[in-house]
């Protein structure tokens, strides 16, 4: 039986606001592969160490989807006890990156990087130019 409706809008809520101040264990993290059965590997702003493999607790399955290149709060203090394969649980779904994107504890590694190539002085753009006039073809 699926979960009422009130439950999956309360938790698109939760989770559509970035908090004030991320608490301490808690990291910012981009995904970078599900690795099945509610299991994804992420990525550390700190690229030195290496991806870490985190578990979706159950409030968000079937309710709220990540994709690949996305980003998720992790916390990386909720499986230290346990001696097994997980490094972390998600803790909260960044959904509006524009939203989060300027709180101040956001990674300055995630920073989003422009899709134009800024102006080189050494490749001219030949977009909307005339294609250069060749001297020889005038001359016949």
């Amino acid at each position: 039986m699926a979960r009422p409706k009130r439950i999956l809008l309360a938790t698109a809520q939760e989770t559509s606001s970035p908090p004030a101040v991320l608490e301490s264990g808690l990291t910012i993290a981009r995904v970078q592969k599900a690795e099945g059965k509610n299991l994804y590997l992420v990525e550390l702003p700190s690229s030195s160490k290496p991806p870490l493999l985190v578990e979706l607790p159950s409030r968000f399955r079937s309710q709220i989807w990540i994709k690949r290149g996305g980003f998720v709060v992790v916390d990386t203090t909720a499986f230290e006890d346990r001696d097994n394969k997980l490094d972390g649980e998600i803790v909260n779904i960044v959904r509006d990156e524009k939203v989060w994107r300027k709180q101040a504890y956001w990674p300055p590694e995630f920073v989003k990087k422009s899709q134009y190539l800024e102006d080189s002085e050494e490749e001219e753009s030949t977009v909307g130019k005339m294609p250069p006039i060749d001297d020889s073809e005038s001359d016949g």
